[in-house]
């Protein structure tokens, strides 16, 4: 069982583990990345840094004047990828192969947000939202999934704060976002033994225009039925829009940057982890973690297999070294140990009833 698999079974990947890291290019390779979504918010806030660093971006893009801005910058390739339209990948994908620099990393930045309670929201909207979030990732990891594997590269989805917690009105959002969750832990067992790895970077709330994109497109429906029972909170958030269009709001909240410099990360860190949280706030931190720490807990009630308490403390003392690099995957007789460990914690009721 590789170690994806390993600590899924028990804690649903809730904790950051260090992996091996892939076989890296040589030193004097200029590495390619390509970054989905790349206009704006987070994604020209990483195809700038990443440019900037020394690295060669092509930064997908949809609309003719985005391409145009993005070409002015130096190490930056525009390249036009509707994620949504198969053509358009596969048309990226032939031409990032005649450049001929290979492409060492995928970033599956592109993504929409759609708010709306789940008993008042439109199946359209949560289709909108899958086409872009979910199979958009789909779409692309696959068509470029040959290159990534020649370059033994890396693959980081950009999921959120929401592919942990799912409140607030954001359940469609949410639901696209756990969806990615999985598919990164799947992708990630599917390709370790071919030297690429994969990883989510889980950003929480920072300046982006998909609110302001959400926004725009919740005032131009002028047909959109009431929301029922929730019809107030609606009324609010469209108040709310017109209010920050008016202002002449583009993004709120603290800038991305911090969301670029963990991409670089998580692409070029000699060991990248399993998951990358990412907030501006304390409390954003308090509420991912101590949400995964509520349901790890909630699993573990009332059945007859659970664990004790100080058996999961037990579990937790023996990770943390692992997970905080002061032992080593790379260590054969240090992963032997924990994986013995593993086997007879996971196993001790079993072996209790025998």
């Amino acid at each position: 069982m590789n170690r994806i698999a390993l600590f899924a079974v028990l804690i649903g990947m809730t904790i950051l583990l260090p992996l091996s890291p892939s076989a890296l290019a040589s030193d004097d390779e200029q590495k390619a990345v390509l970054i989905t979504g790349a206009s704006t918010g987070i994604g020209r806030a990483a195809a700038e840094r990443l440019a900037a660093a020394g690295y060669f971006v092509y930064a997908g893009a949809r609309k003719d004047t985005d391409m145009a801005e993005l070409n002015k910058i130096e190490n930056v390739k525009a390249v036009r990828i509707d994620v949504t339209k198969q053509d358009q990948i596969d048309a990226a994908v032939k031409l990032i192969e005649q450049e001929g620099r290979g492409l060492w990393g995928l970033v599956n930045n592109a993504g929409v947000n759609v708010v709306a309670p789940l008993i008042e929201a439109d199946e359209s909207d949560f289709e909108f939202l899958f086409d872009v979030n979910v199979f958009g990732v789909f779409r692309v990891t696959k068509a470029f999934a040959p290159l990534i594997i020649e370059s033994q590269g890396r693959i980081v989805n950009i999921s959120s704060i929401s592919g942990v917690l799912s409140g607030g009105g954001y359940g469609m959002y949410a639901a696209s976002k756990h969806a990615v969750e999985a598919m990164t832990d799947a992708l990630a067992g599917e390709l370790e033994e071919f030297g690429v790895f994969v990883t989510s970077v889980n950003p929480g709330n920072f300046a982006s225009e998909i609110g302001l994109t959400r926004c725009k497109r919740l005032l131009a429906d002028k047909d959109a039925d009431d929301w029922g029972l929730f019809e107030e909170r609606r009324q609010k958030m469209l108040t709310s829009c017109k209010e920050r269009l008016e202002a002449g709001v583009e993004a709120e909240g603290t800038s991305p940057l911090a969301v670029a410099t963990t991409i670089e990360q998580a692409l070029f860190e000699e060991n990248p982890r399993d998951r990358y949280l990412v907030v501006p706030r304390q409390v954003e931190a308090g509420w991912t973690i101590s949400r995964s720490v509520e349901e790890l807990l909630i699993f573990n009630i009332g059945h007859e297999h659970s664990y004790t308490r100080d058996e999961l403390v037990e579990l937790i003392d023996a990770m943390w070294p692992f997970v905080s690099g002061e032992k080593s995957w790379d260590n054969e007789e240090q992963e032997a140990a924990m994986r013995q460990f593993m086997q007879e914690w996971m196993n001790r009721g079993e072996a209790a009833e025998e």
